[in-house]
C-alpha cells in the first residue's frame, strides 16, 4: 500500500471547494445578474456513495450562492459554509464541531485560497486543472478536470483505499 492511500484511511469527513472542484469554474451570468454554475451528475453520485459509505461530505466556499445551497441539499450534504475565504479557519471550526482531528478530513480545492487547507488536512485533494502551486502541495491529483468527473474519482479513491468501494460496486451487479 503506498504512502497516499495509507492517507485516504482514517477520513471520516471529504471537504469540498465549489467553483473548479464542483464546476468547470465557470460563471454564466443571466440578463438579470443572476449567476448559473454547471454540476456534474458523475460527482453528485460519487458524494452520494461516499455517504452510504459512511463518509460525510461538506462544502467550504469563498463565494455565496443559492445555487451552491440547493445543491447541497440535492446531495444531502448539510455541512455548507459559503462566503469564507480563510478556508483553514472553517476547516478548523468544523473539525472542532464535529469532533475530528485533521487527520481524519480531506480536503479537496483548486486555487490559492484552498493551499493552507489542501496542506493541513490528513489528505489534499485537487484536480487536474488546479492551479500549479496546488497541484505541488496536493497528496492527490485526479485525472478528471473540476466539475467533471474530480470530485467522482476523489470519493472511489478514498471508498477504494479504505475498502468500501467494493460493496457499491456490488450493488450494482446482478
Amino acid at each position: 500500500m503506498d504512502s497516499i492511500t495509507r492517507l485516504a484511511i482514517p477520513i471520516k469527513m471529504l471537504l469540498l471547494d465549489v467553483d473548479g472542484i464542483l464546476t468547470d469554474g465557470t460563471l454564466y451570468f443571466g440578463n438579470d445578474g443572476e449567476a448559473f454554475k454547471a454540476f456534474n451528475i458523475y460527482d453528485g453520485i460519487g458524494i452520494k456513495w461516499l455517504q452510504r459509505s459512511g463518509i460525510k461530505v461538506g462544502i467550504v466556499t469563498g463565494r455565496t450562492s443559492q445555487i451552491v445551497a440547493r445543491q447541497a441539499n440535492d446531495l444531502g450534504i448539510n455541512i455548507v459554509v459559503q462566503g469564507r475565504e480563510d478556508k483553514l479557519v472553517a476547516v478548523k471550526e468544523l473539525a472542532k464541531q464535529h469532533q475530528l482531528n485533521l487527520t481524519e478530513i480531506a480536503y479537496m480545492g483548486d486555487d490559492l485560497p484552498d493551499l493552507t487547507a489542501i496542506q493541513h488536512c490528513g489528505l489534499g485533494l485537487t484536480s487536474a486543472n488546479a492551479v500549479l502551486q496546488i497541484k505541488q502541495k496536493a497528496d492527490w491529483i485526479s485525472t478528471a478536470t473540476g466539475g467533471h468527473g474530480a470530485v467522482r474519482e476523489a470519493c472511489e479513491f478514498i471508498m477504494s483505499a479504505q475498502g468500501k468501494f467494493e460493496s457499491i460496486l456490488d450493488s450494482y451487479r446482478s
